[in-house]
């Protein structure tokens, strides 16, 4: 007679298996997040007394209860097939034959140069710095905020991004409009850093359990955030006080206050800037490899959306002009 696991230990399961896989933070919460709605869906029967058919109906509901666009639908689908075959080691074939709700195929939001301008005017201190980060080094919002002091290099005008989306490496441009702020903020962050020492305190989230290969990394200036939180936390994985990096909803709330001061009416996030930094380079004769290497794109297909935002703007007169 088999026993169904505890949920306690099947939290810890799901996590011990996207960290054994490399999955990024954030896909972790996100698959915790869809797994633990589906159980409550279903009465909060343990996953393993469920199978392919109630998952399913979620799927379902989803779709034609909650109305959820096609890419969260795709989501829960990501989390709940995770679950049974890579944490519970259950195939469910059963749903080979389900039909995956189609992502409409939509231009991204692109910001002129103009209007690029106007909204980084109204955004100050390090939100501000952080926004021009990502439009001058076609950043991902996470993926600035996790950038450590390491992974700048004044000397070369580049930026290292380790472990990005699709746990890739790649290099991209430093703006040499930065250089100059960014080296006094992070004058400003070693002051900081160097405080919490003082005070017992000054270590950091560490990735790959590198803090077992490197005792002292934690708090090795190298290591700390390039934008940490004002506040200390409590890591809660070792239980240590840590000053982790601001949260990207700060960033992505001065920009959308930006954006409201600037009268600009466009749906733009802070990933518009990203969309912006690779359609500028474009219209200025950049070469799209380069492009798709800077971005980090692994498709060329997925950069070559940007010469369609390129030809938006149609040649074409107007009879009516």
């Amino acid at each position: 007679m088999t026993t169904t696991p505890r949920r306690g230990q099947l939290v810890r399961d799901i996590r011990t298996t996207c960290r054994r896989r490399n999955l990024a933070m954030t896909t972790e919460r996100l698959y915790l997040n869809w797994i633990k709605r589906f159980i409550r869906f279903n009465q909060t029967k343990h996953p393993m007394a469920m199978g392919a058919a109630e998952v399913a109906g979620y799927l379902d509901h989803l779709a034609t209860k909650r109305h959820v666009a096609a890419s969260t639908q795709n989501q829960a689908f990501n989390a709940l097939v995770f679950l049974y075959r890579d944490v519970l080691g259950t195939n469910l074939t059963e749903l080979d034959d389900f039909v995956r709700a189609r992502k409409p195929k939509r231009l991204p939001v692109v910001l002129s140069r103009q209007e690029v301008r106007l909204v980084l005017s109204f955004m100050k201190g390090t939100t501000g710095l952080a926004a021009r980060l990502l439009y001058g080094a076609g950043l991902r919002v996470s993926e600035a905020l996790t950038l450590r002091v390491k992974d700048i290099d004044f000397e070369y005008g580049i930026v290292n991004l380790q472990a990005a989306k699709g746990q890739k490496d790649r290099v991209t441009v430093l703006p040499d409009l930065l250089k100059t702020p960014l080296s006094t903020h992070l004058g400003r962050v070693k002051g900081i850093h160097n405080e919490d020492i003082e005070a017992g305190y000054g270590h950091v989230p560490l990735p790959y359990a590198y803090d077992r290969k490197s005792t002292t990394a934690a708090t090795d200036w190298a290591w700390q955030y390039v934008f940490p939180s004002r506040r200390l936390t409590i890591n809660t994985s070792t239980g240590e006080t840590a000053r982790h990096h601001i949260a990207n909803s700060t960033v992505q709330k001065a920009f959308k206050s930006a954006l409201k001061n600037a009268g600009i009416p466009k749906k733009a996030s802070c990933h518009t800037l990203r969309h912006s930094f690779a359609t500028h380079l474009l219209e200025t004769g950049s070469d799209i490899r380069t492009v798709q290497e800077l971005l980090g794109h692994k498709d060329l297909r997925t950069t070559m959306i940007y010469t369609h935002v390129l030809n938006r703007g149609i040649s074409v007169r107007s009879p009516l002009d």
